[in-house]
């Protein structure tokens, strides 16, 4: 299918970890943000116009003129949730809430944006070991999965598991299964507003998580499906009256 213009993607990333750690840093050389991108690229393409935008970025990279022109952002954080800005924050849920994509990876689930999306904790069961994690595809036929085994595996992973406190999501696309029996819904969908949402869980920042080639093929097409080409303008500022009669039965 094609599109008039390119999706407008911007990839944002703390970049803090690649930067202070030498072993995430010999994982992710030029920072995760870049690995992600360049995973959004190789499968759409000329469908898709990608920038990168991190923490330290005056306004976090997210100023109003930015998120105006993205169509879909993508959002990995980890250690530095409080960091964002109230402000910079509650502008991503409002562009989400008008029809701006949004996809969540790892511990994105504690940040700002997501939670006030979801109103809950958003909080889980995590352990950091090197456990193995099996990534279950439960809804083959969503657009998401397009292209994405029944299952694929990540030998060294950090252990999310239930309970995961999220409003129950509008679609589960993935269910995560570890070395312990934990089990864990790592792919969800949600609809907020006229924005629509992804959370991805694989993506470790110590494990190669974002060059595996099935993972870098969920994170496309996430972006693909969360694009909401033209959301339709809603008016809320005034009531509008039914025409008289409309709910009588013919004379």
């Amino acid at each position: 299918m094609s599109h008039a213009r390119p999706i407008r993607v911007t990839v944002w990333n703390e970049n803090r970890v690649e930067r202070t750690d030498p072993d995430v840093r010999a994982v992710y050389p030029e920072g995760m943000h870049q690995t992600i991108a360049g995973a959004i690229r190789e499968h759409l393409g000329e469908r898709a116009d990608v920038r990168t935008a991190t923490l330290d970025e005056p306004r976090h990279g997210l100023d109003r003129a930015d998120l105006d022109a993205t169509d879909v952002l993508v959002w990995w954080g980890h250690l530095f949730h409080d960091e964002v800005a109230d402000d910079v924050a509650a502008a991503v849920q409002q562009r989400v809430l008008d029809g701006m994509g949004l996809v969540v990876l790892h511990s994105g689930h504690l940040s700002k944006p997501f939670r006030r999306l979801m109103g809950t904790s958003c909080n889980l069961r995590w352990r950091e070991a090197d456990d193995r994690e099996l990534v279950w595809t439960v809804n083959p036929a969503h657009p998401i999965a397009r292209g994405v085994p029944q299952v694929f595996a990540f030998e060294r992973q950090e252990m999310y598991g239930e309970f995961f406190d999220i409003p129950p999501p509008d679609e589960l696309v993935f269910l995560s299964s570890f070395t312990g029996g934990e089990v864990f819904r790592s792919g969800c969908c949600f609809l907020r507003g006229k924005g629509r949402i992804f959370f991805f869980s694989p993506g470790h920042e110590h494990f190669p998580v974002y060059d595996h080639a099935d993972v870098r093929r969920v994170l496309a097409n996430a972006v693909a499906w969360a694009r909401v080409e033209e959301p339709s303008p809603v008016d809320t500022s005034t009531c509008v009256e039914s025409p008289r009669g409309w709910f009588e039965e013919p004379a």
